[in-house]
């Protein structure tokens, strides 16, 4: 072999010791790259949440149109939003979510750390509040009011256990079936479906609660509110992190099965 195979063999080699293997975990991005990711992310989908909103009470005054027309914007957004950014940063956009991811790694699964945890949470519930305000600022609404919708009946905190209950059982299910690439379209149709079949509208998320707790539209909520919803959600996360567990434990091998 000439001195130029053998470059050229040494370099194929060396490129391919560089190339991760088929199906294993590529690097991880930055942390301040996940970080602004899900503060952008959070962003959006909270802008896309009331700015819809908004719109919508604009446009007609039949509430039934205008719940629709919120849900469908958000469906449409949020599917975009996780396609988009979940190869950076997971597309959380929810501190019930990344508390829930933190506490499956620290029971030996997979998940963030804690120190991703401390970034995500803040870098989310400043997304939401931003959110709120760029909405506000696109229609021409005071960039920061305090809602006056109140939201603490107790139908409504029910409602918000369920919410976030399925829509943790729905992510951490995908997560253990090995089918999170339907995640987008799953997560997305979830939250559209949830809007009509809860009584809150699923907020079912702690930074988007408060991020709305800014601003005084029909997407809104009244800062009264705001703890009880996030109680209730982190209550629908402990329930829906119970329900995967239940749902989906792992099954025994062959020759685990007791005999006859």
């Amino acid at each position: 072999m000439t001195a130029t195979h053998e470059t050229a063999a040494e370099s194929a080699l060396s490129d391919a010791e560089r190339r991760p293997a088929p199906g294993a975990t590529p690097p991880r991005t930055p942390l301040v790259a996940r970080a602004a990711a899900e503060l952008v992310g959070t962003t959006a989908l909270v802008a896309i949440v009331v700015g819809s909103g908004i719109q919508a009470t604009e446009l007609t005054k039949d509430v039934g149109v205008q719940l629709l027309a919120n849900s469908l914007a958000t469906v449409f957004g949020l599917g975009v939003l996780i396609t988009l950014l979940g190869p950076v940063s997971g597309a959380h956009f929810n501190p019930a979510v990344t508390l829930a991811e933190r506490w499956t790694a620290r029971r030996g699964g997979p998940g963030v750390t804690l120190r991703e945890a401390a970034v995500y949470v803040p870098a989310q519930i400043v997304g939401a509040i931003a959110g709120a305000i760029l909405a506000d600022a696109m229609f021409g609404a005071p960039l920061v009011k305090w809602s006056t919708h109140d939201r603490s009946a107790g139908h409504l905190l029910l409602g918000e256990v369920v919410a976030t209950a399925g829509l943790i059982l729905l992510i951490f299910g995908l997560a253990r079936t090995d089918r999170l690439r339907f995640a987008p379209a799953a997560v997305a149709s979830y939250i559209g479906a949830a809007y009509w079949f809860t009584s809150s509208t699923s907020f079912a998320n702690p930074a988007v609660t408060i991020g709305r707790a800014f601003t005084d539209t029909s997407a809104g909520i009244a800062p009264g509110s705001v703890a009880g919803f996030i109680c209730m959600q982190l209550v629908g996360a402990v329930v829906g992190l119970a329900l995967v567990a239940l749902i989906f434990m792992p099954g025994r091998a062959a020759g685990e099965q007791p005999a006859a």
